[in-house]
């Protein structure tokens, strides 16, 4: 006679193995309890019993450090594990795993470099702290001490970019990475293209609604998107790259007229962030306002999302898009982090990280591209000859010009076939020193399907 065991309870469902095989619960220490901390706790409490499952072990948050120990914080945070001694919480025995939600370089450079040199693994989301050199430095001592650095949600927030880089297609060459990394610019951009928004209202409203800081500087200026652009050539291409070697454009005070050209052209104004590899092996690392076609899938990309368009050798094109910021798709991303980090701690392994080389980038004013130029100009004879000779004299080919004249001056508008981005740069120098041109107004790349 044979029997079969009867189902475990509904309430054991999803848990790790009871017992004495059953594996110690993992200490995870959060350093910052702001908007996404407080998302990270929520989701590590509400699905603990899976996590465990998927982690290999109890993921169990032993401390949470923060500033003010007075600030109201949301009921799922528990108060008796809210501490404001950071570097305390980081030392103690229990904490197995580091989660540095600070942001910034100090204190956060000095609290990941103490859990790394105590041999703990750390998940951090410090996009502006593994930008810089002393990111480099942490990146090496995470591979000496054989722990995990990871930092997903560094760059995209829910999108799993930095993942699919680094495991998905590390057989794979990586020719470019191209994509909308900055969430409030593409909301401001949207904005403008679809509503006739100026840029300042734009903006105004994304402040409003969360999307965009008191200071937006960091985000218009596209500083943001430049310490992310630096993060991915390292992801990508295996190249230490840093924020400061990103040639960096922002969408400070681009006009709506420029909008609207760009659509009558069959386009879309994107902040884009670009790391391509070129012949030889150097590679360009840059953030700039770039006109995309309309048939182009990063063009579609609309309000805060963000979108990524991998190009590889042998796999081809491939996009990644969804939320790139907020408290839960952020925290997401750092759940999954901790499961990796959680799960190499058990198998005494860590994820793929491999050796880099110092970045050899290729000079801006070599690259090339189609270019919009719009200026304003005086409206007599011989002016229109004037700036076309300063282009031709410069070896840039002219493909299109509009013409307005809405009032006492004259509106051109300028396409250009593909050329040297040194030899636009003497162009738009030349036109400047023409009496008759009273300014250059806007000058943007234009994309092609292989011109970034």
């Amino acid at each position: 006679m044979t029997s079969s065991a009867a189902p475990p309870p509904p309430a054991l469902l999803g848990r790790p193995p009871a017992g004495p095989e059953a594996p110690p619960p993992v200490g995870v220490a959060v350093l910052g309890c702001g908007t996404v901390g407080a998302a990270l706790v929520s989701l590590l409490v509400a699905h603990s019993a899976v996590l465990a499952v998927q982690s290999g072990a109890p993921v169990d948050v032993v401390g949470i450090a923060v500033a003010d120990l007075t600030r109201s914080r949301p009921a799922v945070v528990p108060a008796s594990l809210l501490t404001d001694d950071a570097a305390g919480l980081v030392k103690r025995s229990d904490v197995d795993v580091v989660v540095e939600l600070i942001g910034g370089l100090d204190p956060a450079g000095a609290l990941i470099r103490r859990a790394l040199e105590a041999g703990k693994s750390v998940v951090t989301a410090n996009k502006a702290l593994l930008a810089s050199p002393d990111g480099i430095e942490l990146r090496t001592l995470a591979r000496r001490r054989g722990v995990d650095l990871l930092y997903e949600a560094s760059v995209a927030g829910a999108i799993p970019l930095v993942r699919a880089l680094r495991e998905s297609l590390t057989g794979e060459r990586i020719v470019r990475v191209m994509g909308i990394v900055n969430g409030t610019t593409n909301f401001i951009l949207s904005r403008m293209a679809d509503d006739g928004v100026p840029y300042d209202e734009a903006l105004a409203e994304a402040q409003r609604l969360g999307y965009a800081e008191r200071d937006p500087t960091a985000d218009v200026e596209g500083h943001d998107a430049a310490a992310k652009a630096a993060i991915l050539a390292g992801v990508a291409f295996g190249s230490e790259a840093v924020a400061d070697d990103v040639h960096c454009e922002g969408i400070a005070g681009i006009d709506v007229r420029d909008i609207a050209y760009a659509r009558r052209f069959g386009y879309a104004l994107k902040l884009l962030a670009v790391v391509e590899r070129h012949d030889g092996g150097t590679l360009s690392i840059r953030v700039h306002p770039s006109m995309v076609p309309e048939t182009h899938p990063l063009a579609s990309v609309r309000g805060a999302d963000n979108a990524v368009f991998i190009e590889g050798e042998a796999a081809g094109r491939l996009m990644l898009s969804g939320p790139g910021a907020g408290g839960l798709p952020t925290a997401s991303a750092v759940v999954g982090d901790l499961i990796d980090a959680v799960r190499n701690r058990g198998a005494r392994t860590t994820a793929p990280a491999p050796e880099r080389e110092p970045a050899r980038l290729l000079a801006v004013d070599e690259l090339e591209s189609a270019f919009y130029v719009r200026m304003t100009v005086e409206d007599r004879p011989g002016v229109l000859a004037a700036v076309a000779g300063a282009f031709g004299d410069h070896g840039v080919s002219i493909r299109s010009m509009e013409q307005q004249v809405p009032g006492d001056a004259a509106q051109l508008v300028f396409t250009t076939h593909r050329a040297r981005e040194g030899a636009l740069r003497a162009t738009l120098g030349a036109l400047e020193s023409l009496g008759a041109v009273a300014s250059i107004d806007a000058a943007f790349r234009i994309a092609g399907e292989h011109e970034p």
